[in-house]
């Protein structure tokens, strides 16, 4: 049974940073793309971050440059750092394995001004 876990979200200001992780369990996480993705009130789910199973990356053009995906495969878990925080970015934050379609509960970041 595949499980996702996310954390690390919170309350942060303007200019702050948060680092989000999601420890996943019942797959052999080294084989697999993972990603990150976000949900603010009324859009639509869009793609933060993704992280291939060689470590090659690819952002959304909102977050480049500012957030930083990365993956410890010793201990199956996806990071995401978030650097310069923008109230744009204050959305529920889930992480994602695009082969199995299986996402986490989210954990919601929120960015004040």
């Amino acid at each position: 049974q595949v499980q996702l876990a996310e954390s690390g979200g919170g309350l942060v200001q303007t200019g702050g940073s948060l680092r989000l992780s999601c420890a996943t369990s019942g797959i052999s996480f080294r084989v697999y793309t993972m990603a990150w993705h976000r949900q603010a009130p009324g859009k639509e789910r869009e793609l933060v971050a993704r992280i291939g199973n060689g470590g090659s990356t690819t952002y959304g053009d909102s977050v480049k440059g500012r957030f930083i995906i990365s993956r410890d495969n010793a201990k199956s878990t996806v990071y995401l750092q978030m650097n310069d925080l923008k109230p744009e970015d204050t959305a529920v934050y889930y992480c994602n394995i695009p082969a199995f379609g299986a996402w986490g509960q989210g954990t919601q970041v929120t960015v004040s001004s």
